[in-house]
């Protein structure tokens, strides 16, 4: 008889990459892409209803990031594995993603047979991290251990900075667009991920966290 196969589920914004993901895994005799989903909630659903033993998610979603989809996921079933998946070495997300209960935390720039192993290695109940990210991992830890934490400015990219900056002008989101030659959509996602990292809700808050980091110490 032969042994079951790994069932997965694939979450990413973007529908290339998930055909490119499951044609990937089609593959793979020992692996079986059960579903698909395009935002968190979407991932939190079907991962109830499909009940996965792995699913490859993207941090940066839409309607909110995967870090909380992977929380979501694993408080209704501890026994599904988590891989974030994502094109950034963000140490503040792969902490956030360990702590949510992820397995392994990937760049995207990863090869496909490097993935296959992934995906079989969490199945086995190991965990992994991507070799880009583990001494960023390394400093954060040692900064905890010294009793350090690390400034809070440094956890935005230059782009996310960017557009804190903006928002403490009380620009809008088309103005900060336009300003940045970007669309409104991926502003919008620029700002929900320094609300996140943060731990803001509001743009007056954001703007009031700028305005206290910019002023001189008394």
């Amino acid at each position: 008889m032969s042994a079951r196969k790994i069932k997965v589920l694939l979450v990413d914004d973007h529908e290339v990459v998930r055909v490119g993901l499951r044609s990937l895994l089609a593959r793979e005799r020992g692996i079986e892409v059960v579903g698909e989903a395009g935002n968190a909630a979407e991932a939190v659903a079907q991962a109830a209803r499909l009940r996965p033993d792995v699913v490859v998610l993207d941090v940066r979603l839409p309607d909110r990031s995967g870090v909380e989809a992977c929380r979501e996921i694993r408080s209704a079933d501890p026994n599904v594995q988590i891989i974030m998946l994502t094109s950034y070495a963000d140490e503040e997300a792969v902490f956030n993603s360990i702590v949510a209960g992820a397995s392994g935390y990937l760049l995207k720039q990863i090869r496909g047979q490097e993935l296959v192993r992934a995906i079989e290695t969490v199945a086995a109940g190991r965990s992994l991290l991507d070799p880009a990210v583990t001494q960023k991992v390394l400093e954060r830890v040692k900064q905890l251990a010294s009793g350090r934490e690390p400034d809070e400015m440094a956890q935005l990219s230059a782009q996310e900075r960017k557009v804190l900056a903006l928002v403490a002008e009380g620009r809008t989101n088309k103005e900060i667009a336009g300003a940045l030659g970007l669309s409104d959509k991926t502003v919008k996602n620029y700002l929900s991920h320094v609300f996140e990292k943060l731990n803001l809700s509001r743009r007056a808050e954001a703007a009031a966290f700028f305005a206290r980091r910019r002023s001189p110490s008394p």
